[in-house]
Formats: structure tokens, sequence, C-alpha cells
């Protein structure tokens, strides 16, 4: 596993894996000449429920990155995320649960790719806070989240 402690947060977005190869390109020494750890957190395209991503929608791309901390115990709402997102727990443990049921729980320094267009919550673990970033890669205008009361699916 190659390591990027600096980079990590850009690793969901494919720059960390391919960093020490343009490196290697401009200076002929390689990352790991410099110094450079390079770990990839994240590589898929499934969700973390197994199911394939959606395609990126049309439109001008924007990418938005949230740190967000849950307090200890709570649960989300009801939601659906309409754009593609990945996050690293930084701190804590989150488990998320689909309207059938279905849970993933996630640990500090894990990664997700998180479901599209499915309904589900999510609830700090622990008697700690869950501190996370969120990476959302989206069009302009799109919202990240959206709150629901139903367990429906969104059309």
């Amino acid at each position: 596993m190659k390591r990027c402690s600096w980079l990590t947060p850009l690793a969901l977005a494919g720059l960390c894996a391919s960093f020490p190869l343009a490196l290697q390109a401009h200076d002929g020494h390689g990352a790991a000449a410099l110094g450079v750890e390079v770990t990839e957190l994240a590589s898929s395209s499934k969700e973390w429920d197994g199911r394939t991503l959606p395609r990126y929608p049309d439109g001008q791309p924007q990418v938005k990155v949230l740190r967000i901390t849950i307090p200890a115990g709570v649960r989300l709402p009801l939601h659906w995320h309409p754009v593609i997102n990945a996050a690293v727990i930084l701190k804590g443990a989150l488990s998320l649960e689909l309207a059938d049921g279905s849970s993933r729980t996630f640990r500090e320094g894990e990664a997700l790719i998180e479901v599209v267009n499915t309904i589900h919550t999510g609830r700090a673990l622990g008697t700690q806070p869950v501190e996370l970033v969120v990476f959302y890669a989206g069009v302009e205008g799109s919202p990240t989240t959206v709150l629901t009361t139903t367990a429906q699916p969104p059309r």
C-alpha cells in the first residue's frame, strides 16, 4: 500500500495515485526519492453497498469538500445524495444504513464511496463524535444532500 500523508484528501480525486508519476516525469527522481508517500484510500466504480456508480451528470462540474462532525449517538435524518461522493473518516465510527435494513460501519482512517440516489441514514457510534471529510463531485446548482421523510427511493 502506498502512503501520501499530505495529499491524503486528494487520493479520492485520483490525484494522489498519479502524483509520483508526475514527479518522476518532471525531475527524473520519482516521488519516493523526495520522501513523498502515497496511500490510496479508495478506488472503485462501486458504491459501498456494491452497486455501480451512476454516470456523472452533464453540466459545469463542481467539486465540494466538507468537513462534517456528527455528535456521539446522533442518527442523521433519512436523506439521499444526487451526486457522487466519497468520504474519509477522521475520527470515530459511522454506521450507514439503507432503507432495507442493510448496513455497514466505517471507522477512523477508512474511506467510503457513498451511495447515490439511495435513501439512507447514518449514526455516530460510541461515545465520541464522528469527524469526516466528504468530497462531492457534481454540477453547479445541484444539491449534495436531500432530506426526505419517506423510505421510497427518489425518482
